[in-house]
């Protein structure tokens, strides 16, 4: 990452690693950890995070320690807590469990210095996930009301939803912290002309004084290496 180009990383998952030889690795790379998400649960039964699910608070509050152990370690300012796949006719309590739940996290986090994002996923990608759309996020964020809890952008997921990237930075700048990006549609690299001009969505972020990170969420076609051709305007992709 380093080589090419890149100050800072995200890691969605970084338990299966021990977080002092992690801190160690980036040190000498010289990169800086930028996000990292709560554990996820059990993926091969399609969990998608724990944050939001009645019976298992006690799992996502270990969980959340743990993933605060690891920000810390990592000097991670952002921790992403995954809300989680509900069924249906349990949304709505299922969003008061979350509501819960991210204000006991803000709360433990902000003594760290650590801010919690959260971010709408799509329901093509991941049916069921309760936060989908971005007035969602912004509803929740309000609700809860802790000053560190933010918006994690990403204008993929914004587009599988049928929303303009550019209209929802414009409206949500103020409590946006993190914003990622990958080509759509497909979720390849975001190449100019395969169907959203990312350039001139990134040329918004600077317009507008967007001053935090833009990370490159994607599955590059033909490599990661490769696949960064369009990032060479911004100094990203020479190695």
């Amino acid at each position: 990452a380093k080589k090419a180009g890149f100050d800072l990383v995200e890691y969605q998952f970084p338990y299966d690693h021990d977080a002092t030889d992690m801190r160690h690795a980036m040190d000498e790379a010289g990169v800086r950890m930028r996000l990292i998400n709560t554990p996820p649960g059990d993926r091969a039964r399609g969990e998608r995070g724990l944050a939001a699910l009645a019976d298992r608070e006690a799992d996502f509050r270990d969980g959340f320690l743990l993933a605060l152990s690891y920000a810390r370690e990592l000097g991670s300012p952002l921790i992403h807590v995954m809300a989680g796949v509900v069924p249906d006719d349990e949304r709505d309590y299922a969003t008061a469990v979350y509501a819960e739940n991210l204000r006991i996290c803000a709360s433990a986090a902000e003594a760290a210095d650590i801010g919690i994002v959260i971010e709408p996923i799509n329901g093509i990608d991941i049916p069921g996930y309760l936060l989908q759309r971005t007035a969602q996020a912004r509803a929740m964020i309000a609700t809860v009301g802790e000053a560190n809890l933010t918006l994690q952008y990403d204008a993929y997921h914004a587009l599988m939803n049928g929303e303009d990237p550019a209209e929802g930075l414009r409206a949500n700048l103020d409590i946006i912290s993190h914003i990622q990006i990958a080509g759509f549609p497909g979720r390849a690299e975001p190449i100019a002309g395969d169907g959203y001009d990312f350039g001139g969505f990134i040329e918004l972020c600077d317009t507008l004084g967007y001053a935090g990170a833009i990370g490159c969420e994607y599955n590059p076609k033909n490599g990661t290496q490769a696949g960064l051709s369009w990032a060479s305007r911004y100094g990203i992709g020479a190695l």
